[in-house]
């Protein structure tokens, strides 16, 4: 054998284990979105989300509104409402975007909740060596109790202090970092009341003219527009009944509204019969429902006699155009109008509508088209009368506020005149049918709803404002005092007895920190003159002491 073959054999370097990409990339992934630049980003793209929610009319507060919107923008609203634009706050991307920021808080807070446990349960840190190079720093005369005097009195200002034989540590301004936690915690209870209203929520929207055959029941069948969580089903509405007996308004000179309030009586299987009141900023509260104020107006009440001296009486709502004085537009249709009484056939060209402008106060010359004032101290009523077919037997939804101009087009619909009716006045037409203008009846727009996290929504929004004062105005500062025997031969005005050494630290940025240092010093020591002159001395010699090791 060769001296080769007594070689010790060597064990193969073990093989490199090759770092799994899948979980270096979801590692960093979550790194970045629980980062606090993230949850800032996050939320500051959730308030730009939620300007179209104010900018657009939504469909859950004034689906009348959204209406206009599609009659003002035909070609743009069919865009904006692909994308959720009135529906802004229950759209796919705005939740996409809380859910991230939820996820992105819930990251960042755990670990520096963590960390600020561990920091109020742990002990002020031991002075350092060199309390001269602290932006604080003060020499004064020792106060008699030595170091327990110091930490008395800085116990009585509320620091957290320790003592470690003659060096006291103290701290102060745990508070800015708790408000700060205390305000993103919040945040997340915010969000979690968002989705609970989102998922176990309800909410439905109904115009309701005054007078007992105009009542409304809680079904979904009755609301003009409804809208039903995930988790809610039409059978977990509750079950009550509305009627609104009465409604008044009062307006200022200028009109501008002052006071509005609505009588309803309230009755059903759910809620005992009563009569109830409830204005705009005080809803009516029922056992799982809310009643909102929204919006009110007026409904003309006309009354129709065809030419076979059958009448119809119709109390069809006006829409107001939204000018101060309640100018309101309408329409009053009669499909079933000149049915011949010896055949009971009904002529489909023959059937009635009349479009109109409502003016409370109307204007004592023409035109005719806006209201002076809100309240009915002229009621007028401009209407345009239309004879044909209605285009209403075709099953085509449409709108009960405006009449088809589909028809009016095609010449199924004919106007046949126009006429400007007082309350009181009748309008004799061609073919000797009547329209008489009877008076009106007043109307609100409710907004009934159920939202099971208001109530965390309110409570968090008052722990966060009390965090967010935490953190705007909690200053986390630290001092150290060290008592120290006094060299006779250093030319001390304390005449040779104990030192003290005071220095100070702020662990943000607090302009007034200098300031309070002084007035702490002050008290430590009990000798204002003695405290400033001492730290006048500090100052001085710590500017020298600066020049020396500069040059």
């Amino acid at each position: 054998m060769t001296a080769l073959d007594d070689r010790p054999e060597t064990a193969a370097p073990a093989p490199r284990r090759r770092p799994n990409r899948l979980l270096a990339l979801l590692r960093n992934s979550w790194r970045q979105l629980t980062s606090m630049r993230t949850a800032l980003i996050l939320l500051f793209l959730l308030a730009v989300a939620a300007i179209p929610g104010s900018v657009l009319p939504q469909r859950g507060i004034s689906p009348e509104r959204v209406n206009e919107y599609f009659t003002e923008h035909p070609d743009l609203a069919p865009r904006l409402d692909r994308i959720g634009a009135f529906e802004v706050f229950g759209s796919v991307w705005f939740s996409a975007i809380y859910l991230l920021l939820f996820t992105s808080l819930i990251g960042c807070i755990t670990p520096r909740l963590r960390d600020h446990v561990r920091a109020l349960r742990s002990r002020p840190p031991a002075a350092p060596k060199r309390l001269q190079r602290l932006p604080q720093h003060a020499v004064l005369p020792a106060p008699a109790g030595g170091a327990a005097a110091v930490a008395e009195v800085l116990r009585g200002r509320r620091w957290r202090v320790e003592v470690r034989g003659d060096e006291v540590s103290a701290e102060k301004g745990y508070l800015k970092e708790t408000g700060n936690l205390l305000f993103h915690t919040s945040l997340i209870a915010v969000l979690i009341g968002v989705a609970l209203g989102s998922w176990y929520g309800w909410s439905g929207n109904r115009l309701l003219v005054a007078g007992a055959d105009n009542a409304f029941c809680n079904t979904r069948q009755q609301y003009a527009e409804a809208k039903l969580g995930p988790q809610v089903d039409s059978e977990d509405l509750p079950r009550f009944c509305l009627r609104l007996d009465d409604f008044q308004a009062r307006f200022l000179a200028s009109g501008q509204p002052e006071f509005f309030d609505a009588t309803v009586t309230v009755d059903g299987p759910d809620e005992p019969t009563r009569s109830a009141n409830f204005s705009v900023n005080s809803p009516l509260r029922l056992g799982d429902a809310n009643v909102y104020l929204l919006g009110h107006g007026y409904a003309p009440v006309i009354r129709y006699t065809d030419r076979f001296g059958r009448t119809q009486v119709s109390d069809e709502p006006f829409l107001t155009t939204g000018d101060m004085g309640l100018t309101s537009e309408g329409l009053a249709a009669f499909p079933d109008a000149n049915v011949d009484p010896r055949t009971g056939q009904r002529a489909p060209d023959e059937q009635m509508a009349f479009t109109g402008i409502y003016l409370p106060t109307a204007p004592q010359q023409a035109p005719f088209v806006s209201s002076q004032y809100p309240t009915e101290r002229n009621p007028a009523l401009n209407l345009v009368a239309y004879r044909g077919n209605l285009g209403l037997d075709a099953g085509i939804p449409g709108s009960i506020y405006q009449l088809d101009q589909r028809q009016v087009r095609t010449g199924k619909v004919k106007e046949v005149g126009t006429k400007l009716l007082k309350k009181g006045e009748t309008w004799t037409l061609d073919d000797g049918s009547k329209v008489e203008f009877l008076g009106t009846e007043r109307y609100v727009t409710l907004s009934v709803r159920h939202d099971p996290g208001s109530t965390i929504l309110l409570i968090s929004c008052g722990f966060l404002l009390v965090g967010l004062m935490g953190s705007l105005f909690g200053r986390r500062r630290r001092v150290f005092f060290r008592v120290m025997p006094a060299d006779p031969a250093d030319g001390s005005p304390t005449g040779g007895s104990s030192l003290m050494e005071a220095g100070g630290l702020p662990r943000t940025d607090y302009p007034g920190f200098a300031d309070e240092f002084a007035q702490l010093v002050a008290a430590v020591s009990g000798d204002e003159r003695a405290a400033e002159r001492a730290a006048t001395d500090a100052d001085s010699s710590g500017r020298a002491g600066v020049r020396e090791g500069t040059e």
